[in-house]
């Protein structure tokens, strides 16, 4: 792509994560139980990805391919378990992915270019499996309900760096050919970030 398109993209996806991170309520495993009153079957509070496809109007409701019923929301609720878990184990294979890319891409910076086509077949492998793994956490069903948490939270920050994480991916793509140092500066935020988000779920 010409740098001005890469920019362009570049600007549209990071509205998109910017909108992701505004949603305050996605727990990544918000309670699946519900009370003797609980009859809402959606949160109130869905991702703009989620709404897409499992909101009242979403496209596999007016399909019909998933009816929005209690049995349905129950397997919904399984599904989004098994995929979160999937994102979880595919964020620590990225996350070795880009330390491994790291160490190859700072030999070719000094001057190695042995590694060139092993560092341009690993960064698309990072690139398929970071996508991956944000397409399951973005698209999984929403949660039962979405809680609300005053105050800085870890989910909070998770979702912080997630932000930052996806616009460095982004731009560390775009500026493969352009820029060589903003391109090298991208990865490494992108990488930093990137373990940040990882690491604040532990705490």
């Amino acid at each position: 792509m010409k740098p001005r398109t890469n920019a362009y993209f570049f600007f549209i996806l990071t509205l998109f994560a910017l909108q992701i991170h505004a949603q305050e309520g996605d727990d990544l495993f918000a309670s699946l139980e519900t009370t003797e009153t609980e009859t809402q079957l959606l949160p109130e509070n869905m991702l703009i990805t989620q709404r897409l496809l499992w909101g009242n109007k979403g496209l596999l409701r007016t399909t019909g391919i998933a009816k929005l019923n209690k049995t349905q929301r129950e397997k919904e609720l399984n599904l989004r378990r098994k995929l979160l878990v999937a994102h979880q184990v595919i964020g620590y294979a990225t996350l070795a992915g880009m330390i491994a890319q790291g160490i190859i891409g700072g030999k070719l910076y000094n001057g190695d270019y042995s590694l060139k086509d092993t560092h341009e077949n690993l960064g698309m492998t990072v690139n398929a499996l970071y996508f991956t793994g944000a397409g399951l956490s973005l698209f999984a069903p929403p949660p039962l309900i979405n809680k609300k948490v005053k105050g800085w939270s870890s989910m909070k920050a998770h979702k912080f760096l997630a932000t930052i994480h996806l616009s460095a991916m982004i731009a560390t793509n775009a500026l493969s050919e352009d820029n060589k140092k903003l391109h090298r500066a991208a990865a490494y935020t992108a990488f930093g970030s990137y373990a940040a988000a990882m690491i604040v779920l532990k705490f």
